[in-house]
């Protein structure tokens, strides 16, 4: 196949051409043109969204709970049992309990219970400190025989911790435990009610009577105190005596 004078000029310009084109000098690489930033779309489901579309009527808070799991949804008119009823109209609807007296008791009871009879005295006080349950009652609550509920509650009462103001009704002493307030919520039939009463006036009534015994109107954890260093020195004691007998009996046995 021949090639023609025509043919040849126009590949000896185009070799020209691509030979202008090149340098022998290093080229830097030209950056690729930046692209603008897409925005991801937020999904309907995202809580953001919740912000600008109107409000729908809430029928069921659980399906809102769920599609908000990060938010806190409440009730102010409804409450659980479990929750303290506390607002700035009606303050202070708790108990109060000293952990010094927790403290000392977990040492110095060795039964059982004793401490869980004083854990139901705590949880069935009234605003004021008064416990409205009879022993059988107690006895009921705790699934014991009677006379041994009788036996615990007067060791508990011999301490000063719970006295009897009469039949039924047993007072804590307020510097160990008290509830100064209780909401008591209504019924169709009874207005809601909040109760309070305030501790230092509950003390000052209790040092007023002089019928009750000294450590009723002065308690005092002090005896509690000494009798644990007591137990404990006197263990202390057994266990060395238990120990130095056991040197004795092995050296007899090492001689023979």
């Amino acid at each position: 196949m021949s090639v023609g004078v025509a043919d040849i000029l126009l590949a000896s310009k185009i070799s020209g051409v691509e030979s202008s084109l090149v340098t022998p000098e290093p080229q830097r690489r030209r950056p690729a043109p930046k692209r603008a930033v897409r925005r991801t779309e937020l999904p309907l489901g995202e809580e953001i969204q919740a912000w600008s579309k109107p409000v729908e009527p809430v029928e069921d808070l659980d399906s809102v709970a769920r599609r908000y799991p990060r938010r806190k949804l409440s009730l102010s008119s409804e409450r659980k049992p479990m929750e303290f009823y506390d607002t700035p109209e009606r303050p202070k609807a708790f108990s109060m309990d000293s952990l010094e007296f927790f403290f000392l008791i977990a040492q110095y009871f060795r039964e059982a219970l004793p401490l869980r009879l004083i854990l139901l005295l705590i949880a069935c006080q009234k605003a004021g400190g008064q416990i409205r349950l009879t022993q059988e009652e107690m006895a009921t609550v705790l699934d014991v025989p009677r006379a041994k509920t009788n036996e615990a509650l007067q060791e508990v009462m011999s301490h000063g911790i719970v006295f009897k103001v009469r039949r039924g009704v047993y007072q804590f002493n307020p510097p160990y435990s008290y509830r100064v307030a209780e909401f008591i919520p209504g019924t169709e039939l009874v207005e809601a009610e909040y109760v309070q009463v305030d501790q230092d006036k509950t003390i000052a009534k209790i040092r007023r009577d002089e019928g009750l015994p000294d450590l009723v109107r002065f308690p005092s954890l002090e005896h509690m105190r000494e009798a644990i260093e007591e137990l404990r020195k006197k263990r202390s004691e057994e266990r060395a005596a238990r120990r130095l007998a056991r040197a004795q009996r092995q050296e007899e046995g090492s001689a023979q």
